[in-house]
């Protein structure tokens, strides 16, 4: 059945165009090919990746957050209480106002105390700015190094000037060394950002991030199997061009450094729309959709793998949405740039500002009752 399985995925007609196989892409003359048996090296990449990780964020990243004065806000711990402590694992880290009621005379807390206790104790669970500022911090130093690497291995390319010249010999298309360590390193990264998704700190865009990787690599691994290096290499080079920039704004976002972070945030919109929503569809996208059918008649592997393609475009689309959203901040009356996926910190003056109103306001809220007017179940924090 395996054996079976195995040859039907592997069958010539499905990843090569007519007349060509992978009797093409043995060594021979001393030219070498990518090899499916390849990525496996990835494996050990990605284990050392998450080794590296955890020794840089424990020494190059700490100093990096002190040089730039990145400021750990102390939160107040809640007082212990197992009811409350168990509503919060078990049912709802948002209670209800029906279920404030209830917790009240359990423990006979009153709402207000019941509300900052719910509130300190999510504060609580959400990642400090050092944990945040380290995960930047190693994302940009990767994808900074991936970038000068990746545009050292390309410059004197002829496909890097004429895209056409990514299909010129195809698929007899000779494995440079940069190739090969530049696929390696890039496909061990994203192998090691899937396997730390679970501890990472979690965006409003976790699912299309998930997406995002699991796309990155079954493009990047097809690609190397079926001789798409070429393509391949730009596009990673594509998508590393601005995401350096967006890390290193949200580092100098962490240190405070509002103006940096501005000037930064700008320069990387400019450079993802024209990589992401000009060169990437225009230009990359044209290049493998509408040229290779020119040359060769549509198989199942050009649909393949512009459907990845098509994929990224979309969540380029989304994100761009995003960006756009941030850029808003830049007009008159705002001067800070926040990561629209994050969660925001609940403060005490917050609720403090709420409860106040709420007195201003009783008819609004209702009657008074023990001092406090009624909450009106208002206390979901904004996600930022």
């Amino acid at each position: 059945m395996l054996s079976r399985l195995s040859e039907w995925f592997w069958n010539e007609r499905l990843w090569f165009p007519g007349g060509l196989g992978w009797a093409d892409l043995e060594d021979r003359d001393g030219v070498t090919y990518s090899k499916t048996s390849d990525l496996w090296v990835t494996l050990p990449i990605a284990l050392a990746f998450l080794i590296i990780r955890q020794i840089f964020e424990r020494t190059v990243a700490i100093r990096m957050a002190s040089a730039l004065g990145v400021k750990e806000k102390v939160r107040v711990r809640v007082e212990h209480n197992p009811t409350l402590e168990s509503f919060f694992r078990i049912s709802n880290k948002n209670p209800q106002q029906s279920e404030i009621e209830s917790l009240g005379k359990k423990t006979g807390y009153s709402e207000t105390q019941i509300h900052r206790w719910f509130r300190r104790r999510r504060n609580q669970e959400r990642p400090n700015k050092l944990k945040k500022f380290k995960e930047a911090s190693w994302r940009f130093t990767f994808y900074l190094l991936a970038f000068i690497a990746g545009l050292a291995a390309l410059i004197d390319k002829p496909w890097f000037y004429e895209m056409k010249e990514m299909w010129t010999g195809f698929p007899m298309l000779e494995l440079l060394p940069s190739q090969y360590w530049y696929y390696m390193i890039e496909l061990g990264f994203y192998m090691s950002l899937l396997f730390s998704v679970a501890s990472d700190i979690k965006r409003k865009d976790f699912k299309e991030q998930i997406v995002h990787h699991v796309a990155t690599i079954l493009l990047i691994s097809f690609s190397w199997c079926v001789n798409y290096i070429r393509a391949g290499t730009l596009i990673m080079l594509v998508h590393d061009a601005s995401d350096y920039l967006l890390e290193s704004a949200k580092m100098f976002n962490y240190a405070g450094w509002r103006k940096a972070c501005n000037y930064i945030f700008i320069v990387f919109a400019v450079v993802f729309m024209i990589t992401r929503l000009v060169i990437f569809p225009f230009w990359i996208l044209h290049c493998t959709w509408v040229y290779p059918v020119t040359v060769y008649p549509p198989f199942f592997g050009y649909y393949f793998f512009n459907g990845l393609l098509f994929v990224l475009q979309c969540l380029h689309i989304f994100w761009a949405i995003l960006i756009l959203r941030m850029a808003v901040k830049f007009l008159p009356g705002n001067n800070i740039v926040e990561d629209e996926r994050s969660d925001r910190e609940e403060t005490d003056s917050e609720e403090d500002e709420r409860e106040q109103e709420g007195r201003k306001a009783p008819m609004k809220n209702g009657p008074v009752q023990n001092g406090h007017s009624p909450l009106n179940n208002n206390h979901h924090r904004k996600n930022e």
